[in-house]
């Protein structure tokens, strides 16, 4: 709660005294990093160059502090800071206001606690030599920074020197975080990565300054402050378990992501809101970086009070409330998922429920939904190979609306397991195939009919294959395969009333392609903790109306229960087809 942020130019860095602690490694930055960050200043052009606080500015990354007791001063006098994180950056800035004032002035003070003699060498670095760098590494670093950036400026006019210099000083700035924690915990915990300066935890700060909560006197009202901070932090670690529940969070998600702290998609959601609700404010001048989402909130935060901080809040509370209550309203849940799912963005889905109840709301979201299964074909003339996409999104909406159709009221599609990218993704399977050619051992094709009842088949195919398992001729099995599969259902139906959705992973287990084996495998799977989609389940227990009682067989009258259902199912979402003038 005490850790406070703001942004500084580099102009006011230079007021500033920076002590290095030991525990900080020298300066290593190479010259393709100096170079990096010259191009890039360069490249940046300010919306006002007349104006500095136009809100346009090149972000330097965050520089993290802390201010020094004064009992750790020592011998130093004034004001001094601990570089916790952003020494090597801090160094880049000094090499480059060096190279534009005199030989004698020193851009801000820097002294090393270990490394006292940088200090001497950074003070004269116009009087240092090549001999002198290779003293030691830091040195060496130093002195070919400093090389890089008078080379850089070696065939710039005096005009391109002066506007650098001033894009530098005053529209490049850095991200100020200063903590009252102990440096060397802060410093372990930033460098170990559990704890990266995010735009969360950047934000988290703007929230929580203590200079948001001045009385009217201009003095810090600690007891407001104490409350508020209080209620803030207590409803971020609330919203933030909420997020790390994984049937939320990839409820509201089309994947996973790699966020340290999942409240970070909550600031992310409304800066994209922000711009494309804005048609006049120009939203570049946050730039696309790590730390553009920052930027966006420092910039609301530039009237610091507490209603600022109040209204701020409560925007965050009301899209995370607003979420919430879709995920515990179960058709929300399930039309709200499956768009998220297929590509539709949350942003444009929370746009529509702004204005809007929640009856015309839900019919808005079937629109949508219409509009992702919508194709200049019927349902019957998809065909897999060419139209795999669109059978995959009608497959996937059977499955989410079976799911919602059912008496169980408590049943919920489970997006999370269905995105869970262990399983690969998921493709189409053939509910009834041949896949002759995967199939050429003797040991192989003995096993594959292991899992076929042989009394269905009529009696000399029985005779044939008896004879294989005396012979084991190896040229008999593609022509007993091409026979069986025929028995047990057409084999070349491409069409949607032969295809299910599995995890690709869980095809790949699937090689060989007719109906009965299929099934033994799909309920080994189910029983070894794979996770099967409800309606492919369905399938292949051919629980369908209309289904033969048959199990060994997926017949004609089968698939055309499962098309049956499919279109039923779908039947608010499915365009009418058009007549012809010769249909008429």
């Amino acid at each position: 709660m005490s850790n406070h942020i703001s942004i500084k130019s580099v102009q006011e860095l230079l007021d500033y005294q920076f002590f290095i602690p030991s525990y900080q490694r020298g300066y290593r930055w190479t010259q393709t990093q100096v170079k990096d960050l010259l191009n890039d200043i360069d490249e940046f052009s300010p919306k006002d160059i007349a104006n500095s606080s136009d809100g346009s500015w090149y972000c330097l990354q965050p520089i993290v502090v802390k201010a020094k007791d004064e009992k750790e001063n020592n011998n130093l006098s004034g004001l001094w800071y601990d570089v916790i994180d952003g020494q090597q950056r801090l160094t880049t800035i000094y090499l480059i206001i060096k190279y534009f004032d005199d030989s004698t002035s020193n851009p801000f003070s820097i002294k090393y606690e270990t490394r006292e003699l940088s200090e001497e060498f950074l003070t004269n670095i116009f009087e240092k030599t090549k001999e002198n760098s290779s003293e030691n590494i830091d040195f060496h670093h130093i002195y070919n920074a400093f090389r890089t950036i008078n080379k850089w400026f070696e065939n710039k006019t005096l005009e391109n020197k002066v506007a650098f210099c001033e894009k530098f000083k005053l529209f490049s700035k850095v991200i100020w975080y200063e903590t009252s924690g102990d440096s060397i915990d802060v410093f372990t915990r930033i460098n170990s990565g559990k704890i990266p300066l995010t735009n969360a935890e950047l934000i988290k700060a703007l929230f929580l300054n203590s200079s948001n909560f001045k009385n009217v006197e201009g003095q810090i009202d600690f007891e407001k402050l104490r409350l508020k901070q209080l209620e803030i932090a207590s409803e971020w670690d609330r919203i933030e378990y909420a997020l790390q529940n994984d049937t939320f969070w990839l409820f509201v998600n089309k994947a996973e992501n790699n966020l340290p702290t999942r409240i970070e998609f909550m600031f992310d959601l409304i800066f994209e809101i922000e711009k494309e609700k804005s048609q006049t404010e120009n939203f570049e001048t946050f730039g696309n970086d790590n730390y553009s989402t920052f930027r966006f909130f420092a910039d609301k935060f530039k009237v610091s009070d507490q209603k600022t901080i109040e209204d701020n809040w409560k925007q965050v509370k009301n899209y995370f409330q607003t979420l919430e209550e879709w995920f515990n309203d179960r058709e929300l849940y399930h039309k709200v998922g499956y768009l998220i799912t297929v590509g539709e963005n949350i942003t444009k889905i929370l746009a529509l429920n702004r204005d809007l109840t929640k009856n015309k709301f839900k019919e808005e979201l079937d629109s949508l939904i219409m509009k992702r299964i919508s194709h200049k074909k019927s349902i019957e003339e998809l065909i897999y190979g060419s139209d795999n996409s669109q059978i995959i999104r009608i497959l996937l909406l059977h499955n989410v609306l079976t799911t919602l159709k059912s008496e169980d009221q408590s049943l919920k599609f489970p997006f999370d397991k269905y995105k869970d990218k262990k399983k690969g993704g998921w493709s189409l399977e053939h509910i009834h195939a041949q896949n002759s050619e995967e199939i050429t051992e003797v040991e192989d094709f003995e096993n594959w009919l292991g899992n076929i009842d042989v009394k269905l088949l009529h009696n000399d195919l029985q005779n044939e294959i008896s004879n294989f398992h005396t012979e084991k001729t190896k040229e008999k099995i593609p022509v007993l395969i091409k026979d069986i599969s025929v028995h047990f259902g057409d084999t070349e139906v491409h069409s949607i009333e032969n295809m299910a959705l599995l995890s690709k992973n869980d095809n790949s287990k699937l090689n060989n392609g007719i109906f009965p084996v299929k099934r033994e495998r799909i309920i080994s799977l189910e029983k070894e903790g794979a996770f099967i989609l409800i309606s492919t389940k369905k399938v292949f227990q051919k629980y369908y109306e209309g289904c033969t009682k048959q199990i060994s067989k997926w017949e004609e009258t089968d698939r055309e229960s499962y098309l049956n259902d499919i279109k039923q199912t779908l039947k608010p979402y499915l365009q009418p087809q058009k007549v012809t003038q010769n249909e008429q």
